[in-house]
C-alpha cells in the first residue's frame, strides 16, 4: 500500500513538474501585446491549448492611426492554469503591395558618425585628443562650438582652424546627449590642427523593398536598420533617398562567407525619398510603383504557422520571383524586433545561384497563404540556405507611426 501510495505521488510530483514548466515556457515565449481585425478573436496556434479569457479592463486607444481597443485578456493553460496577462488590441485590416524589387539606398546621417580614434604624433608624443577628450567609437557629433556639422569636410575645417583652441561639441553617446570639450594638437607631420577622430557623413547600399502601402503612399524595406559598417550603430537619419538598380551578378553564400547580390546605380534619379531608418527597417515615400499590382492582407504574428511558405526576391533581371522555403520557428515574445522567425530556403535555383539568402536580399517579402507574413532580414554565416525574418506587423506600425507625424506637421 505504501509503494503505491508513493508511486501515486511521485507520478503526481511529475505531473506538477511537467505542468509548471509548459506554464513557464508559455510565460517566456507568448508576447505581451497581440492585435486582432476588427471582428475576430485571439486564437493562438499553440501545441498545447492555451485560452483567452477576457478580463473587463477595456480601454480606447489613441494616437494610433488604426485606433481600436484594448482590452486585458488572461492567458490560462487547459483553460484553467494560469499563465501569464496579456494585452489585445483590435485594428482595421491593413492590405499592401508586396515588393521584392531591389533598389539602392543613398543616405546622408544627422551629425557624423566617429569611426575610427588614433594618436597624432606632436612635438611633446603621441597623443589622442578625441579619446582624452571622453569620446567613443559609434558616438555622434552634432555640433562643433554651436555650429551645426553634418560632412566630414566641416569637421576637418573647424579642428584644423580653431587654432588649437579648446572646441565644445555636442554629442549623442548611447542615449545621451551633452557637451564635452575637444582640445586639437598640433601635428608634427602636416603642420595643422587635428582631433585624432575619423568620421562619416554617408552610407549607400543595396537592399530589398519589403511593400509599399499605396493607401499611405509610403514604402517599408530591408528589415533591419542601416548601420555604420565600422560600429554597428544604427544611422541617425539626416536625408536619404533611393533610386533603380542593375543587379550584375551574385556572390554565392557559402559555410562561413555570406555571399551578396552585385549590382550598381542604374540612374542618379531618386526614385524615392528615406523618411525613417530604424530598427526594423528603411521607410520613405516612393514616387513610382505598378499600380495594376494587387494588394495582400497582413497577417499577424499568431497567424503564421511553421510549414511552406515562399519570399519574393530578385536575383537577376528586373522582376521579383517566388522561391520556396520553410518556416522553421516562429517566436511571438517580445525580446526582439527583427529576428521573429527562423526560415530555411528549399528552392533548388535558389540554393543553386545563391546558397540561399545572401546580402542584398534583405526585406525581401515572405509569403504564407496568400498573406504577407514577413521578411528576410538576416543569414546564418554557418548555414547560408538558413535565415531570420521579421514579422510583417513590427514592420507596419511604423507607417502608422509616420502618419500620425505627417499629421501633427501638418497641423
Amino acid at each position: 500500500m505504501r509503494k503505491i501510495f508513493r508511486c501515486a505521488s511521485a507520478g503526481a510530483a511529475a505531473v506538477s513538474i511537467f505542468i509548471f514548466g509548459i506554464v513557464l515556457y508559455y510565460d517566456n515565449t507568448l508576447s505581451n501585446m497581440y492585435y486582432i481585425t476588427d471582428g475576430q478573436e485571439l486564437i493562438l496556434g499553440t501545441m498545447i491549448p492555451v485560452t483567452v479569457v477576457s478580463n473587463e479592463n477595456v480601454s480606447a486607444v489613441s494616437g494610433t492611426a488604426n485606433g481600436g481597443k484594448i482590452r486585458d485578456v488572461s492567458l490560462k493553460l487547459f483553460g484553467r492554469i494560469p499563465i501569464k496577462q496579456t494585452r489585445v488590441q483590435s485594428i482595421d485590416q491593413t492590405s499592401v503591395i508586396p515588393g521584392g524589387r531591389p533598389f539602392g539606398i543613398k543616405m546622408f546621417s544627422k551629425g557624423v558618425m566617429v569611426v575610427g580614434l588614433s594618436d597624432i604624433e606632436t612635438d611633446s608624443g603621441s597623443v589622442c585628443p578625441g579619446k582624452d577628450a571622453g569620446i567613443r567609437l559609434g558616438d555622434i557629433i552634432y555640433s562643433i562650438n554651436g555650429i551645426s556639422v553634418s560632412t566630414n569636410e566641416e569637421v576637418e575645417r573647424l579642428i584644423s582652424t580653431g587654432g588649437g583652441n579648446p572646441l565644445t561639441l555636442l554629442i549623442r553617446q548611447g542615449n545621451d546627449e551633452y557637451d564635452l570639450t575637444l582640445t586639437p594638437v598640433l601635428a608634427k607631420a602636416t603642420g595643422d590642427y587635428k582631433a585624432g577622430i575619423w568620421v562619416r557623413d554617408s552610407s549607400a547600399g543595396i537592399g530589398t523593398i519589403t511593400f509599399y502601402h499605396p493607401g499611405e503612399g509610403v514604402f517599408a524595406g530591408l528589415g533591419h536598420a542601416i548601420c555604420d559598417v565600422d560600429t554597428g550603430e544604427i544611422i541617425p537619419l539626416l536625408t536619404g533617398e533611393t533610386v533603380k538598380v542593375n543587379i550584375n551578378s551574385v556572390q554565392k553564400g557559402t559555410l562561413g562567407s555570406p555571399g551578396e547580390l552585385r549590382g550598381n546605380f542604374s540612374s542618379e534619379r531618386a526614385t524615392g525619398n528615406i523618411l525613417l531608418n530604424n530598427e526594423t527597417g528603411v521607410y520613405g515615400q516612393m514616387y513610382e510603383y505598378k499600380s495594376d499590382l494587387i494588394p495582400i492582407p497582413i497577417a499577424l504574428k499568431q497567424q503564421i504557422k511553421t510549414g511552406p511558405a515562399k519570399i519574393l526576391s530578385t536575383i537577376e533581371g528586373l522582376e521579383p520571383r517566388e522561391y520556396d522555403i520553410v518556416i522553421e520557428k516562429v517566436s511571438t515574445n517580445d525580446s526582439t524586433l527583427t529576428k521573429n522567425m527562423v526560415i530555411r530556403v528549399t528552392d533548388p535555383e535558389l540554393l543553386e545561384k545563391t546558397g540561399g539568402i545572401v546580402q542584398g536580399m534583405s526585406g525581401s517579402p515572405i509569403l504564407q497563404e496568400g498573406t504577407l507574413v514577413g521578411a528576410v532580414t538576416h543569414v546564418f554565416v554557418n548555414d547560408p540556405a538558413k535565415g531570420y525574418g521579421i514579422f510583417a506587423e513590427n514592420m507596419i506600425a511604423n507607417i502608422d507611426s509616420m502618419a500620425i507625424d505627417t499629421v501633427k506637421k501638418a497641423g
